[in-house]
This record gives structure tokens, sequence and C-alpha cells, in this order.
């Protein structure tokens, strides 16, 4: 009993620990990325400076290209940086480019190379323009943003990330951003010659170069010299027509900061939304003090009175006479219909949310801020892997309590079941991805690498798990159970399965959807999300209001003497999916601009994936909250 006291004395302490952590993240939401990993480079004067080029990306296709996709300067050697599972997942493809620089040397109007032009180059830098494509760099793991113009009264600078191929005027002509030019912010340190890189900066201009004779080995144009400013709109614009040379030129400057290194991506992360997300957090904590108010009468007052009578209750005969929950207590624990199927489910969402609390875990702690490019991805795809021997393990046990045989059965269907469905819808958004020849695609040694995690690692473990489950004593039941099912009365109209599942979804989805606008943007808007304290604490909300609303919507079940709960549990929870669904397909209308078919097809699939998981994730989390409350409540009362 001292140590079942003991782990329950830390299990509070640690999430205390993790409240904690999650409230002062959401107060300092971009103040400590740098503590884990990832370590700060120092440069001195004249160093190598090496721009890397990332995928070209749009909002209106939320398809990726691979920046060699359009017929920019190219390398002698185009080489790929070491890409994690994440990078590859989100279509990053990191690579090396012409833009080098010497750190704190400034460069005035630098040409890079000429290109001709072919008629696929220019039809394919025509419909990069239409599709408002930005170009993505990188210089020492920062990304490219370009200064917005600020507002009026404010003193906060903003941002956008990456800048624009080119653009198109009311004349239907497309003209190229041809000319960068750059600026990197840099730190000194007061104690050595080196400093670090805090800001990487660009303002792209279009310009329509005049030269006389080319020589490749020794470029030379005469609207490019040290005098001559380059600016947008401040020279003839460089048109994007087949056969017409494009010369690509850069400058750069370099200029101190005052801004540290541990604090440079707060200009990335940078958020006016933080009130909407306080508003947000006590939107959630009204919903869960009323379900807490609802729950707390059904518990200290209702069930109490019941318990109390039905415990003073002297012969069986004055028992039958009553009506209420106590009357279904040989039936309440009556194994339900595709009983093995439910158990699947149920291992899954465990396994769903372990990976999801660990995953929050260290997000708090830093080690998934957009710092670690791709990290989240892989932190995701592995946890899930490792986390199939909690799968396993309670499906198994939950199957045996149903006293079921084939467990062997029960542990290849969710091994199989809920990764098989989406790596099935995956897998056909893959395809309609590749057809498209975009960089979004995950390429085959990817594809198989997933393979390999799911049946080299997650199935064995599932396997693992499910053996050690079956293996434990069978969970006993409070009461017996009758070997003849009673009769359900007939129950009223807002008793019934559908209004009641649908009802119980509402609650759930209503304490999460303000924090589900930030996400849903930061996926598809291609912004950074970083507030995980908030997350975090979203999360905690979203598991006690799902707890909550099934535990109140089970004990009004329960004294309709309908005792059917198992998949009611599940499903009512489970629910709130529907309503985040719904809230995608408001969300694609009113917030996103995506014309092609094949962009809205992935968005709604991948919509699809997320609902389905989120549907697993909070029906578990009701099942649970539901057995707890049942196994409870009858245990409590006098069975003869």
């Amino acid at each position: 009993m001292a140590n079942r006291g003991g782990g329950g004395l830390r299990a509070r302490q640690l999430l205390i620990f993790l409240v904690a952590a999650a409230l002062y993240a959401a107060s300092h939401p971009a103040s400590a990325f740098y503590l884990p990993g990832v370590a700060p480079r120092d440069f001195q004067k004249d160093d190598e400076l090496q721009v890397k080029v990332n995928k070209l990306s749009s909002i209106k296709t939320q398809l990726p290209y691979d920046y060699y996709f359009l017929d920019y300067c190219k390398p002698e050697a185009i080489k790929n940086s070491a890409e994690n599972l994440g990078e590859v997942l989100r279509g990053d493809r990191i690579e090396n480019s012409v833009y080098n620089f010497k750190m704190r040397r400034d460069e005035s109007c630098k040409v890079v190379c000429r290109r001709k032009l072919s008629q696929e180059a220019a039809k394919n830098f025509k419909e990069k323009i239409d599709d408002e494509y930005r170009v993505n760099m990188i210089l020492d793991n920062l990304p490219v943003v370009v200064p917005r113009q600020t507002r009026e009264g404010s003193q906060t600078p903003s941002f956008e990330h990456g800048y624009r191929v080119g653009y198109k005027l009311k004349d239907d002509k497309y003209y190229i951003n041809n000319h960068l030019s750059f600026k990197v912010l840099y730190h000194e340190d007061q104690t050595s010659p080196d400093a670090r890189i805090v800001g990487f900066h660009v303002i792209p201009s279009s310009i329509k170069h005049e030269y006389g004779a080319w020589d490749d080995n020794n470029p030379t144009v005469q609207t490019c010299n040290a005098n001559i400013k380059i600016t947008p709109g401040s020279h003839t614009p460089q048109e994007v027509a087949p056969d017409t040379y494009v010369v690509f030129s850069y400058d750069v400057t370099f200029e101190a900061s005052d801004i540290i290194w541990a604090s440079r991506w707060d200009v990335y992360l940078l958020s006016s939304d933080s009130q909407i997300h306080w508003f947000s957090i006590v939107n959630s904590l009204m919903i869960v003090l009323f379900l807490s108010g609802m729950v707390a009468m059904i518990m200290m007052r209702t069930l109490y009175k019941d318990i109390a009578n039905y415990n003073q209750l002297d012969n069986q005969d004055e028992a039958q006479e009553e009506t209420g929950w106590k009357l279904v207590h040989g039936d309440v624990f009556r194994p339900p219909v595709h009983s093995g199927l439910l158990c699947v489910y149920v291992g899954t969402g465990v396994q769903f949310f372990g990976m999801t609390l660990v995953t929050m875990m260290f997000a708090l702690l830093g080690f998934l801020s957009p710092a670690n490019r791709g990290g989240l991805m892989t932190a995701m795809v592995l946890l899930w892997v490792f986390m199939g021997v909690l799968a396993g393990y309670t499906s198994s046990r939950l199957y045996k309590m149903f006293k079921g045989t084939e467990w062997k059965k029960i542990t290849l269907k969710t091994a199989f079941m809920f990764p098989g469905i989406i790596f099935a819808v995956f897998f056909f958004l893959n395809a309609l991805i590749w057809g498209e020849k975009s960089s979004g695609a995950v390429p085959f040694g990817t594809m198989f690498a997933l393979f390999l995690l799911w049946f080299g690692i997650s199935v064995p473990l599932v396997f693992v798990g499910s053996f050690l489950g079956f293996k434990q004593p069978a969970i006993e039941d409070p009461v017996k159970t009758n070997k003849i099912p009673r009769q359900i009365p007939e129950q009223a109209w807002y008793l019934q399965p559908a209004f009641a599942i649908l009802a119980g979804g509402i609650l759930p989805f209503g304490a999460v959807f303000i924090e589900l606008f930030f996400i849903l943007t930061s996926i598809w808007l291609n912004q950074f999300y970083y507030i995980f304290g908030f997350l975090f604490i979203v999360f905690v909300i979203l598991i006690v209001t799902c707890a909550e609303i099934t535990i109140v919507l089970c004990y009004f079940q329960l004294c309709s003497e309908d005792y059917h709960w198992w998949w009611r549990a599940y499903l009512t929870a489970g629910s709130s999916a529907l309503y985040l669904f719904a809230y995608a397909i408001f969300y694609f209308f009113n917030k996103l601009e995506i014309t092609k078919l094949v962009s809205g097809i992935l968005y709604f699939g991948y919509m699809l994936i997320i609902s389905y998981a989120f549907f697993v994730l909070t029906g578990t989390i009701g099942f649970y909250a539901c057995f707890w409350f049942v196994r409870k409540i009858y245990a409590s009362v006098k069975i003869d």
C-alpha cells in the first residue's frame, strides 16, 4: 500500500511539474529553445557562410517542390544535407546553393549566373508565380524572412517566411525576382573576435540587367555596381518569357545586433495572439468547471444517496421494487457485441495517448522546437512505434476480461488495423503527390524505412505487450453477470444512442477548437507552431472534459436501465472527431485559397487521418473514465 501511495504521489508531482512547465512555456513561448541539443556556432571575420536552399512552398497548392525544379543557378555539384525522417515526410529538401558569403564582408551587387529560359522553364516559372510560391532558404539553421511593412502605431516588426518567386502585373506579364538583397544580423562576443548569426533577412527585386559581351568567367553588368542600390521598383523588371536571358544577382550586408543567440528565433515565433490563447484556456476551464460540478453533484449527492438507500434495503423484494442503475447490476458487465474490435480500438487509443503525452513532454522541454527541423514529426513516428507494447498489453488484458481466448487474432488486429487504414490513405495521397512531381512525395527508401519500423519494431512490440497482458490474471468484475440478459425498457428520445453520442462530442471539441485554429494555421499556412505550453494545458483540459462528459452521460444511461455502455462510452467522447472534421471543412472554405483538385484531396485526406486519430484518442479517454466510474459505483453497493 505504501508503494502504491508513493507511486500516486509521484504521479501527482509529475503532473504538477508538467502543468507548471506548461504555464511557464505559455508565458515565455520563445525564450528557451536552445537549452537542449542545439549548440551555437561562432564565426570569425571572413569565415565562409553557406546559404542552403529548401523547398518551394505555396499555401494555395500545399504541394512543395524542390528549389531546383525551377531553372535557378546551380552549383557545380548539388549536395543534399543530412535529413531526418520528419524532414522527408514534411517535403523538406535542403541542398547547397550558389549563394556563399564571407562573414562580416559586405558584397555589393554580385552577379551569380545567367540562364536562358527554355519554353518549359518559362512555363514552370509562370505557374509557380500564379500559385504564389515562395522560396525558402537557410543560413546557420535560420530560415530567411522578408520584412513586412509595419502597421501604424505598431512597434513590433513582422516578417514573412521565404520570398516570392515573382509577381504578375495587370498587363498579364510575369516578372521574376532575380536580385536578392540579403541582410545578416550578427551578435558580437565582447571577449573575443567571434560573432554569432542572429538574423537572416532578404528583400527580393526584379531587375532587367544590362550588359555587353557576356563572359561566364567574369560576368559584369552595367546595372550592377557599388554606386547603384537595387530596390524593388527601382529598375526595369525582368520579364519571364521563353528564350529570354535572366541574370541572377545579389548583395549582402552585415549588421551588428543586440539580439542574443538564444533569442534569435523570437522574430519567427513572435505572436500577438497570446491573449486569444489565454481566452481559449479560460473558455475551456469554464467548460471543465461546469462538467466537474455535474460530476460532483452525481457523485456526492445523487449517487451517494442511491448507494446509502440501496445498502439499507433488508430484502431482495425491496431491491426488485427499486428503479435506477442498481437494477442492471447483473448485466452491466456483460461483454458487448464486437468486444474484440473494442479491445483493438482501446489498445490503439492507449498507444496514441502514450505517444501524445511523451511528445508533449519533450516539446515542453524544448527538444521539439522549430529550430530542430523535422524533430516533431520524427519523434511522433518513433514514439508511435515504441508505444506498440502498450497497445498489445491493453487490448489483450481487456480481451481476457471479456473471456476471450483468441489473443493472437486480437494482437494481429491491434498491430495492423489502425496503422493499415492510415497507411492506405497515406499511400493514396502520396501517389497523388508523386503524380504532381512534388518534393512532398515520400521517396521509396523512406517508405521502405516506414515499413521496417512498422513490421520490424511495432508489430513485434505489440505481440510482446499482448503476451505479457494475457499472462496477467483476468480483471475481476465487482458484481456477477446474470446468464439471461435483462430487457431494456423503451428510452426517451434524448437518451437514444445517436443523440446522446453526438451531444457528448460537443463539449470536448468546444474545449479545444480555438487552439485547433492555430494548429491548422501552422500546418496549412506554413507558420511555425511553438506554443506547446498552451497546447499541453489544452490537452489536460481535453482529457478531463472527455472523462467527465462520458461519466455524466453514462450515469443517465444506467439510470434509465440501459446497460449497453461499453461502446457508448467510447463513441460519446470519440464523436468529437466528427466536429473536428466539420471544422476542417469550415476552415477549408473560409481560410484557405486552395483551387486545385489534387490539393483539395490532399487537405481532406490528411484531415481525415487527423480526425480518425483524434477519434481513437478521445474515445479511449472516455472509455477508461466510464470503465473506472462503473466499476467504482457497483463495487460500492451490497449485492445479495
